[in-house]
This record gives structure tokens, sequence and C-alpha cells, in this order.
């Protein structure tokens, strides 16, 4: 059986959690993850959780694998770096996530102006009809930003705004993140029990 690899990609948006968690959790359910953090999203993951995820490359995968208390599974690589497979239609990735997803980035996407390796990946996803999901946090949302998801949706991509559930009676912030990354997870296809589902103890 191929090992599924899909890439998860951290922006400029609040919610670094959501991104790191779904990484981890792809990791031990066996998935190749490759990881890239834009410039926004390196400087708001280190200003929310204290993970500095900038400078040298081994060493920023050597802290986020600390930081997530596992040893492998993943490869990080620099937002700017187009040489990347994955910015080619011909080594897509199976899926990709922005997660979170600012709506800076989110417009470019739907521009389709691929300045940098997050959007370009983004753009083969949505012109090789792969599986792109944005996980957008921000709150309220002007008409721009619905304008924004609604032609993306269009084009094929899932919109999974950060909204979780209550009704698993979360406990701590962890539940509310793994919540989502549960929720994403299942759009991906991948079987997991992090988050309460409906209609279960």
């Amino acid at each position: 059986m191929v090992q599924k690899h899909i890439f998860v990609a951290l922006t400029g948006a609040s919610g670094s959690m959501y991104g790191l968690r779904l990484a981890e959790q792809l990791c031990l359910a066996g998935v190749q993850v490759t990881f890239s953090a834009s410039c926004s999203g390196t400087a708001v993951c280190r200003e929310e959780t204290g993970l500095d995820l900038s400078g040298d490359l081994d060493k920023a995968l050597q802290r986020l694998y600390n930081h997530l208390e596992i040893d492998s599974g993943i490869r990080l690589v620099h937002p700017d770096d187009l040489f990347c497979a994955a910015a080619s239609g011909s080594s897509a990735p199976d899926a990709m996530v922005v997660s979170p997803c600012s709506m800076g980035t989110l417009a470019r996407i739907a521009a389709g102006t691929s300045g940098n390796l997050i959007e370009r990946c983004a753009d083969v996803m949505l012109k090789e009809r792969l599986p792109l999901l944005l996980v957008p946090r921000e709150t309220p949302l002007s008409d721009i930003h619905l304008e924004n998801m609604l032609k993306l949706s269009r084009a094929g991509a899932r919109i999974i705004p950060a909204m979780p559930a209550f009704y698993g009676r979360p406990e701590s912030v962890l539940d509310l993140v793994d919540f989502m990354v549960g929720k994403i997870m299942d759009q991906l296809g991948i079987e997991n029990d992090i988050y309460t589902r409906w209609g279960t103890e």
C-alpha cells in the first residue's frame, strides 16, 4: 500500500495549534507530511505556541519534532522553495490542508497569484482537481472574505472554518482543537477517534 502524502501549511492567522496538531496526528496515522509555514505563520506560531520555525531548516525541524513529541514523518520546506516537488502537478501531494488559513492567503489562492510555495501548491491542487482543504480563522467575515471562499468552493476547495462544536462537552482547549483536527482528517479519508462524534459516549 502506497503511503499517503499530505502537504500541511500554516499561515498567518491565529490558530497555529490546528496545523501543528494536524501534522502530529497525520504522522501518527502513518501519513507522509510535507510541512511549511509562511513568514507570517512562523511569527504567529512563535507568539502563540513558543515554537520557532525560522532559521536553518534542519534545526527548525528538530524543534518541530520536539514540540510535537514525535521523531519522524515530516519534511519541513521553506515557503519560498518553488523547486519543491509539491510545486509541480507531476509530483503533487495527495491532498493539501492550509490550517490556519489567513484571509490574505485565501485571497491570493482565489486570485491564483502563487507568490510562494504554499500558494503555488494550492494552485496545483485546484488545477489537478485534488483535495484542497482551507481552514479559515477570522471573525467577523467581510463580503470580500465570503466571496473569496465561495469562489474557491466553486473551484473545488473545501472550506472548513475553525468552528469547534460543544456537544462533546470539551474540557480543554486541546479538546476544541481536536474536534477541528478530527473533522479535517475525516475530509481526508483518514480514520481517527481524536474527537467525540455526535451520538457517541
